[in-house]
């Protein structure tokens, strides 16, 4: 994942953002609302305004199904914590800040296999039912961004051996690594030319 972080951020600075605004090692606590702080993976900082966040996950197996539920919870949770700071003036007279939300996924067997559920009382929604991990994660980043969590959502997988290497797949067109930094681009370009002019 250090080399999407340190891509992005040299993508920002190319952009015509300072790096002393770009934040990755240090400094990247945000103020919440129903917590005090959360820490991302990259910060974008300058004169004073909150101008992106990015927060970037991996999974490698074995225990798919409780890092599953586990990686949702947060990342939803993370996006209803800042908006709601947000909404509150957390970021003082920040424009509205670009989220950004990267997944690297474990290309194997059983994150490809697919996985029943259990429905005690009600129906899941029908594209859960026999859904892979793989399924599962995509299917997560896309609804983060159609439901406007997220403005925008990569989703990666990799194997173990090719992954150290950086050999990587995009298993989902409208979830690419690509995508997302035009659109992170885009976002602090306009900040950076408003300022200058």
């Amino acid at each position: 994942m250090n080399g999407f972080i340190d891509l992005l951020a040299d993508l920002v600075m190319e952009s015509g953002i300072p790096d002393t605004a770009v934040f990755r090692h240090k400094a990247l606590e945000l103020p919440g609302f129903f917590r005090p702080t959360k820490e991302w993976d990259i910060l974008v900082v300058m004169d004073g305004k909150l101008l992106a966040a990015i927060e970037a996950k991996s999974q490698v197996g074995p225990s798919f199904g409780n890092n599953f539920n586990n990686r949702t919870e947060e990342v939803i949770g993370s996006a209803v914590d800042i908006w709601t700071a947000y909404r509150d003036g957390a970021f003082v007279n920040s424009p509205r800040p670009w989220l950004g939300y990267v997944f690297l996924l474990e290309d194997c067997h059983r994150s490809r296999q697919p996985v029943r559920v259990k429905e005690p009382h009600f129906k899941v929604f029908a594209e859960f039912r026999s859904a892979s991990y793989m399924n599962r994660y995509e299917l997560l980043c896309r609804k983060l961004v159609r439901e406007r969590h997220y403005d925008a959502a990569a989703f990666l997988a990799s194997e173990k051996v090719g992954g150290v290497k950086g050999v990587y797949r995009q298993p989902a067109d409208d979830l690419r690594f690509d995508s997302l930094a035009s659109s992170l681009v885009a976002q602090v370009s306009a900040f950076a030319a408003n300022r200058k002019s």
